[in-house]
């Protein structure tokens, strides 16, 4: 997680005056990270014993906006409104979009003159989930660390190959706030807290939320695949993380060993105790996974996604994708992204086929 954070980032907010949040709710906003970051707020005030946050809830004219739970929420404002307060003593420190808006409507133009004069008079911005989209289109992002909802991940690197954006709870770089939506803003902002009102109040706020405990920023988000198997051996742990950032590179068996400092197999013994299958059938379910979220959320062509995802071939892509999820890949495109992406894959067995077998050069 990067900080890029100055003893004197409050220095316009005295120890007694409220920072004045601003958040942006767009239609289809995600409910459970606004409700998780007005809680902060509220708790933070009263283990403060004093107000030490306000805020206020804007849309684009200022009318209900729907979430994507289908509740619909009342706004305190219209964006046109919220853009005068930048002027005035009721400009926010902090501003905060909370979901996105069509890349092709007004209101993303609107949202990004929005961002940029924030940032041009030095105040904070941030964005959960699908929010975190409209920083980058608004270009406040570029060269700068984010995170994003892993589900989002593999198209948002596509899109916006300036960004360095991470599947860890939140981030904090330049004071630019993002995390991956959900109970992540609730982290994020007990962090916010601590900036502000001192650890104790920090501390506090977690007690009165009955959270079991506060994540750090650079925790991850997930381990994919791994929904059931509970503790992993922290040697398998790295060898996945390892994994992960070599998607598009066939690592081989002697790398594996190699990073482990073992011999191959107690690395193969490793896996097939944690998970039940060998670390070539593991890996290859890693790079399925990232090429079914490119084909739900990206305009790829399909050998560009093979290719990303490590495979040989488009036809070695293709087969490995039908055995996986009964569907070839250009098939898939054709339906819904909801539909798709809420296939499960096919549980593993413990034992691997034959063609699981990893070769001695590579695992792709």
């Amino acid at each position: 997680m990067v900080h890029h954070w100055s003893r004197d980032a409050w220095a316009s907010v005295s120890a007694n005056e409220p920072v004045t949040v601003a958040l942006y709710v767009a239609h289809g906003f995600e409910l459970l990270a606004l409700s998780s970051a007005l809680d902060v707020f509220r708790l933070a005030n009263k283990a403060a014993g004093r107000i030490a946050f306000r805020w206020r809830t804007v849309s684009h004219l200022g009318e209900a906006v729907r979430s994507s739970c289908g509740i619909v929420v009342a706004v305190d404002g219209d964006l046109t409104q919220e853009r005068r307060y930048l002027h005035q003593p009721e400009r926010p420190a902090l501003a905060l979009v909370c979901g996105d808006e069509p890349d092709d409507g007004r209101e993303t133009k609107v949202l990004s003159a929005w961002l940029r004069e924030c940032r041009q008079r030095r105040i904070d911005t941030g964005a959960f989930g699908s929010g975190v989209a409209a920083l980058a289109k608004a270009g406040l992002l570029n060269d700068r660390k984010c995170a994003v909802h892993w589900e989002a991940l593999p198209a948002f690197k596509e899109r916006f190959m300036r960004v360095e954006a991470a599947a860890t709870i939140y981030e904090v770089d330049n004071d630019i706030w993002t995390c991956a939506g959900g109970t992540a803003a609730f982290d994020m902002l007990v962090e916010l807290v601590k900036r502000h009102c001192g650890e104790p109040v920090a501390v506090n706020v977690g007690e009165l939320a009955v959270a079991g405990r506060v994540r750090t920023g650079d925790e991850r988000q997930r381990l994919p695949l791994l929904r059931q198997h509970g503790r992993l051996n922290p040697t398998v742990v790295k060898l996945i993380e390892l994994m992960q950032r070599n998607l598009a590179s066939p690592l081989t068996m002697a790398d594996l060993a190699a990073a482990a400092r073992l011999s191959r197999r107690q690395v193969e013994r490793l896996f097939r105790n944690d998970l039940g299958r060998s670390p070539c059938r593991y890996f290859r379910e890693l790079r399925l996974e990232h090429a079914k979220l490119l084909l739900a959320q990206s305009a790829m062509p399909v050998l560009e996604i093979a290719v990303s995802c490590g495979f040989v071939s488009a036809s070695r892509f293709s087969r490995c994708f039908r055995e996986a999820h009964q569907i070839a890949p250009h098939e898939a495109r054709s339906l819904p992204a909801g539909r798709f992406l809420g296939a499960s894959t096919p549980k593993p067995t413990i034992g691997d086929t034959p063609s699981d077998t990893c070769s001695p050069r590579s695992l792709a």
